[in-house]
């Protein structure tokens, strides 16, 4: 499973995207009138043949500058992933099922027996910079992820499955002993050696492999722990997608043009401009035409859905925000996470009321009309079979809420309930800030945790933008007992990778038997056999409901308004690959 850092407005993501996500996708209505709108729409605009030239505007919908890390081995940020998807491609192609295929820049050979992955790149699948992609390319992103001295996220305990991936982290070793280039580094194959072989292998997004390639010839000389801040990551990166990085107003802008050298023939527009606009603004950019592409705020549903001139198309993304409690601290020197028994929220009973104590679904209802709604577990339902329809979540239940507190001695002195232990209980709310919905979002479930007597103030004392919320949660700031995030997910359901005890992305820090357990039954050789992997599937599911260390909140629909002369695009994923080379007006 990928991930993406807050739940918000994300143009197409690629499938093996897992990125941190954006809150604030959240206008006033007290009905599901605008789910049932959107359950209507298309994922699709027209398709149809397209004139050459043409500049296509697009809305980056944040509230803080992006970081602008173009570079899928360092970047972690849904915002990025959103900013440089016109230049980034993903070596594989998939069906609408996320299925690999071989129609992408590079096929692709399993073999279980061998334990082995063999990648070849296209003849013709070229850099921006007119050098061919080479089998150097495939292996040096590896590099990239593995080397200590990144210090990327992307490193996690499903990649260390790779044969000597963990000894050249650990730097026992000066190259990947289980990454095979059989032509040579100027080739186009590569064979990946595994311990074990995975049952997700064949799905795009599985966490095992990587896949996309990096440019070795061009950042070979940068020293790893200086590719995050250079400029050829920074200003001039390059892609083996359809368009290539022109210009860039830090933070703020991207201008892209045709790569010339794209490997599926000369993309149709001219130019592709990328600009940040307020996600409060987003409503009025609708509605006077300033952009072809723009996601919609779901809060204001309302204001935009009679706009002339656009089509509205949408779907309902893998991804789900959530409620994540503190238990514990990340240990960079062991790489791992480490649980502490007496954290202040390692209560089973005290996250299961604070969970009780949220009116999730009057919230969307009314902010919303429907179109942001309550999720039950961490397995979104867009995975079938492995969804657990059975649990039925935390629905608002006060009552309940106050007996969990009262049985496990949270009682009360005054207006406020004390630890079991007698001590005062003030817990530290971090959020994120976002559109002009979620200030009183979340000042409305403070009040309501008021009302079972829970002490609940905000980290800082007001809403955190993106980038410093996330760096508060990821590196354990004192001030900070529970958070309310987001994950954008990849397309193989395994969670392994966000919720291990290796996992730098497991930011609640919690640990246990069982549950690594379960996760490693989920993905191990026994679990080829489907209905195995199902029942653990569900069984983690309902651990993970029971235990309450991450609460799933929301998901929402993902509406983008198109300007109605445009065709091809679209949010299928089998249409990724390529997607912006096809992108034009209509003739």
């Amino acid at each position: 499973m990928k991930v993406f850092k807050a739940l918000g407005s994300v143009g197409v993501l690629t499938a093996a995207a897992l990125t941190l996500a954006a809150c604030g996708n959240s206008s006033s209505s007290n009905n599901d009138s605008g789910a049932k709108e959107a359950k209507k729409f298309s994922d699709h605009t027209k398709t149809a043949s397209v004139k050459k030239g043409g500049t296509l505007t697009v809305a980056i919908e944040t509230d803080t500058p992006f970081t602008g890390i173009f570079n899928e081995e360092l970047s972690d940020s849904a915002i990025d992933s959103s900013v440089y998807q016109y230049g980034s491609e993903s070596l594989f192609a998939t069906d609408d099922n996320y299925k690999i295929n071989n129609k992408g820049a590079a096929t692709f050979k399993l073999d279980r027996k061998a334990k082995t992955i063999t990648i070849e790149v296209k003849k013709g699948v070229k850099w921006s910079d007119g050098k061919q992609v080479t089998a150097k390319d495939v292996e040096y992103a590896y590099e990239i992820i593995a080397n200590k001295n990144t210090k990327t996220s992307r490193y996690t305990d499903s990649l260390q499955d790779i044969v000597g991936l963990s000894e050249y982290h650990s730097g026992k070793s000066k190259t990947i002993s289980g990454i095979k280039m059989p032509d040579g580094e100027n080739g186009r194959k590569v064979v990946i050696h595994f311990k074990e072989m995975r049952p997700g292998m064949l799905q795009s997004g599985n966490g095992y492999f990587w896949e996309y390639a990096a440019p070795y010839h061009y950042l070979k000389d940068v020293p790893f722990s200086k590719l995050q801040s250079s400029d050829k990551v920074r200003k001039n990166p390059l892609f083996y997608g359809p368009y290539k990085l022109q210009k860039l107003v830090r933070g703020q802008s991207v201008t892209w043009v045709p790569n010339k050298y794209y490997w599926k023939g000369t993309p149709k527009l001219s130019k592709i401009t990328a600009s940040v606009v307020s996600p409060n603004s987003a409503s009025q950019a609708i509605k006077s035409h300033k952009f072809d592409v723009i996601d919609v705020v779901n809060s204001q549903w309302k204001q935009v859905k009679n706009t002339k001139n656009v089509k509205f198309i949408a779907n309902i993304p893998l991804s789900y925000s959530y409620l994540g409690f503190k238990v514990g601290k990340w240990d960079s020197k062991a790489g791992k996470n480490v649980m502490n028994k007496n954290a202040k929220m390692n209560n089973k009973s005290l996250r299961q009321a604070i969970a009780y104590a949220m009116n999730i679904d009057e919230v969307e209802k009314h902010y919303t009309s429907g179109l942001t709604f309550r999720v039950n577990t961490l397995i979104p339902e867009q995975f079938g079979k492995y969804y657990n329809s059975n649990i039925k979540g935390y629905n608002y239940n006060l009552k309940k809420a106050e007996k969990l507190l009262d049985k496990a001695g949270y009682k009360k002195k005054g207006k406020w309930r004390v630890q079991p232990n007698g001590k005062p209980l003030t817990i530290h709310l971090a959020a994120m800030s976002g559109s002009s919905t979620q200030e009183p979002i979340i000042q409305n479930y403070i009040q309501q945790w008021k009302k079972i007597g829970l002490h609940v103030v905000l980290t800082t004392g007001r809403l955190i933008e993106f980038n410093s919320f996330y760096d508060k949660v990821e590196n354990d700031d004192a001030n900070v007992d529970m958070f309310m995030a987001g994950w954008s997910l990849s397309s193989e359901p395994s969670p392994n990778d966000l919720y291990n005890e290796k996992a730098p992305y497991n930011f609640t820090r919690f640990v246990t038997k069982k549950n690594s357990q379960l996760l490693k039954d989920i993905d191990s050789t026994k679990a080829f056999n489907t209905s195995y992997r199902v029942k653990k599937f569900k069984e983690w599911q309902k651990y993970m409901f029971d235990e309450a260390y991450v609460v799933p909140t929301v998901n929402a629909y993902s509406i983008t308004a198109v300007n109605s002369k445009i065709a091809n695009y679209s949010l299928k994923p089998s249409a990724s690959t390529g997607l912006w080379a096809r992108v034009g007006y209509t003739k």
